[in-house]
C-alpha cells in the first residue's frame, strides 16, 4: 500500500465524516428550532430523529468506505479486519433492536 493510496483514503474518509456531521448538525438544528418555536411539532420530531440517525450512520459509512477502498487496494488484512468490525457493528444494532 503506497502513501498516495493511504492519503487518498484519508481524504475520502475526511470528506465523508465532515459531510455526515454537517448533515446531522443541520437536521438537528432545524428540528430544534422548530421544536422550540412549536411551529411544526411532527416535522420537528422527524428532523430530530433524522439528525440522530445521520449521526449514528456516519461511522458505519466510514467503515463501509474503508472496506471498499481496502478491497480496491487489495490489502486483504485490512479487508478482513474491516469486515470483522462491520459484522460487530451490525450484530450490535441487531441485538439492540431485538431488545426494544
Amino acid at each position: 500500500m503506497s502513501d498516495a493510496s493511504i492519503g487518498q483514503l484519508e481524504r475520502h474518509l475526511g470528506r465523508l465524516l465532515f459531510a455526515g456531521v454537517i448533515c446531522s448538525a443541520t437536521l438537528l438544528l432545524v428540528g430544534l428550532v422548530l421544536w422550540m418555536t412549536n411551529a411544526a411539532p411532527a416535522t420537528a420530531s422527524a428532523l430530530l430523529a433524522a439528525g440522530l440517525i445521520a449521526l449514528m450512520a456516519t461511522p458505519i459509512l466510514r467503515v463501509l468506505v474503508s472496506l471498499v477502498e481496502y478491497a480496491r487496494m487489495r490489502d486483504w488484512f485490512f479487508v478482513l479486519t474491516t469486515t470483522t468490525v462491520l459484522i460487530v457493528l451490525f450484530a450490535s444494532i441487531a441485538i439492540a433492536l431485538r431488545q426494544r
